[in-house]
């Protein structure tokens, strides 16, 4: 009796434990094909400025509102922090490093992810619920360099640039708001920021930035092309997409913070 028991709990348990490791198998093929597709010719290089025009240009107008507003909230918060132990002062310094170390990368990735990587998933989708991505097949057209490469190669390249526009309006928020709302002297406080300005911070974000577009694009592109289903299997990919993208861009916003500033 205890030995059925056991039996059935373990056949349970093997079922999702064996599905769990055949889609890390399928990422991870999936991963290598992308990858080999995106370095080797042909490259469809209208349907890459295309995307990049998609993830960068229309995406700016979120990407600025998220930033410059996160910028101000940190400067206020900060603020009313450090004022009990009279060091205000700091303000700047806080501003600057909480935007281009973490808010800008991460902020803009998680509005890009919820933006783009849908679009993405999709479009793939229903590319592949209408067969589609079949008809390219016969058509001898590999779909990994028609739609995967174009996708990954343009969110890599892109979101870097984005985040730096990001830090830029952010750290412009928390100017804002330190020099009309908290009476702060403009001078000192670009003062401030350009001296406590360091390459580290801006090549983390710039580090975070690629790796995250490269999250968002794959997750994107991958629950697309796996979609089944019909109608209901593309939402279904959709909302996979956005949730583990943005489940990603946490987890490895804290490796790649353990990278940079671990001792």
């Amino acid at each position: 009796m205890f030995i059925r028991i056991v039996e059935n709990f373990l056949r349970k348990q093997g079922k999702p434990l064996v599905s769990f490791i055949l889609r890390i198998g399928e990422l991870t093929l999936f991963i290598g094909r992308s990858l080999y597709n995106s370095v080797t010719p042909p490259f469809y290089w209208k349907l890459l400025f295309r995307q990049m025009m998609d993830i960068g240009f229309y995406s700016l107008p979120v990407v600025g509102l998220t930033t410059i507003f996160a910028g101000m909230v940190i400067a206020l918060q900060s603020y009313s922090g450090f004022a009990s132990f009279g060091a205000e002062s700091t303000v700047a310094q806080v501003v600057l490093i909480s935007v281009t170390r973490e808010l800008a990368p991460v902020l803009s990735a998680l509005m890009v992810a919820g933006r783009i990587g849908a679009a993405m998933a999709a479009e793939i989708g229903t590319m592949r619920v209408t067969e589609q991505i079949d008809a390219l097949v016969t058509l001898s057209t590999n779909p990994f360099k028609y739609l995967v490469a174009p996708r990954l190669i343009a969110g890599i390249l892109v979101l870097p640039l984005l985040v730096l526009i990001g830090d830029v309006i952010g750290i412009f928020g928390g100017y804002v708001v330190g020099v009309y709302k908290l009476g702060f002297n403009p001078a000192n406080y670009v003062n401030a920021t350009l001296q406590n300005l360091q390459s580290l911070d801006i090549t983390t974000g710039v580090v975070k930035a690629a790796v995250f577009g490269f999250i968002i694009s794959l997750m994107g592109c991958y629950n697309g092309y796996k979609s089944k289903g019909g109608a209901q299997g593309v939402g279904t990919a959709t909302t996979n997409a956005v949730v583990s993208a943005s489940i990603l861009i946490l987890i490895f916003n804290y490796i790649i913070t353990e990278v940079f500033f671990s001792k």
